[in-house]
């Protein structure tokens, strides 16, 4: 029975088309071939309840910068980009400079943190640094009605309970939404909260024959092992990467992946670009002497490196 419902899933995936994107994806394709994705910001004015807010929003800041870089790694492997680079950026400064309003959504049954962005302050940091578009992945804070059952499935309550969610999205200069997360163009739908800060305390209620469980938050060293457990190979064997981190790098990735024919997109004249933080070319090799020419010395010809800004 299992099988036949992952042949059926798999038989709907292949149905569905895959361009997941809020333009044809040949024009993303055309229109992104340099990418700058912020480090992962923050939103601490969202709906985050947690009685020690302030340690778990520093708690999150530690894990995110120490795994961030798996997302970096997942969309170059893509290879639907001819740059991808982690921007060297404060991402609550930029944040703050960027940020114009949040908007919490209910699209299709699926509730998340919706958000809009500034144009002068992206257009001016994809001019100095030489991008194309620039991905944000926001966690912020939501409280939502669900259903939790125990370990044993044996009880469950549904209340309503405060998460926190990861939302991405990909902008241009204008701030136009290229592409998001969660996305809305499957026919299957879904979209797993990053991390639950609630639970209900069934065994609390067990032991004191209550009527109804009574929700808390988890500790604060509790959420920090959470997104500190290790994901695992095919073997078995665990890895370095967080599994909560991949899992949601992975979800965001598999939307951006597209198949396009690169041979119908005419090249750049300055492409392919250089990131700012990758080496100058070579410079080009020297002309070479007719053997009539006297035996001079040439100078090789300079190359040319590329240099921008950055927003501190």
């Amino acid at each position: 029975m299992r099988i036949l419902i992952l042949l059926l899933m798999m038989l709907l995936s292949a149905g569905c088309s895959r361009n997941h994107f809020n333009v044809p994806a040949e024009t993303f394709a055309d229109k992104v071939r340099v990418l700058g994705v912020v480090p992962i910001i923050i939103d601490s004015s969202s709906d985050i309840r947690h009685p020690q807010k302030e340690l778990l929003l520093s708690t999150l800041a530690e894990m995110n910068r120490r795994h961030e870089s798996q997302l970096v790694r997942k969309i170059k492997s893509t290879e639907n980009f001819y740059n991808v680079t982690m921007l060297d950026v404060d991402p609550q400064q930029f944040f703050s400079q960027a940020f114009f309003r949040r908007e919490k959504r209910n699209d299709a049954t699926i509730e998340y943190n919706k958000y809009f962005w500034k144009s002068g302050p992206l257009s001016d940091y994809m001019r100095r640094n030489r991008l194309d578009a620039i991905m944000t992945v926001v966690i912020s804070g939501i409280s939502r009605s669900d259903k939790i059952s125990s370990t044993a499935m044996l009880s469950s309550l549904t209340s309503e309970y405060n998460f926190l969610i990861m939302t991405a999205q990909i902008l241009d200069a204008d701030g136009t939404i290229l592409w998001e997360y969660p996305n809305f163009r499957p026919r299957l739908l879904s979209f797993d909260p990053f991390i639950n800060l609630q639970y209900p305390d069934f065994s609390e209620a067990e032991a004191n024959l209550l009527p109804k469980a009574n929700v808390k938050f988890k500790s604060l060293d509790g959420i920090k092992r959470k997104l500190d457990v290790r994901s695992k190979d095919i073997l078995r064997r665990e890895k370095q990467d967080s599994e909560l981190y991949e899992k949601h790098f992975d979800e965001i990735v598999s939307y951006l992946k597209f198949d396009v024919d690169r041979k119908k997109i005419p090249p750049r004249r300055d492409e392919p670009r250089q990131p700012a933080t990758e080496p100058a070319r070579p410079a080009e090799p020297a002309a070479k002497i007719p053997p009539s020419a006297p035996a001079t010395n040439v100078a090789p010809v300079d190359g040319k490196a590329t240099s921008s800004g950055q927003i501190y």
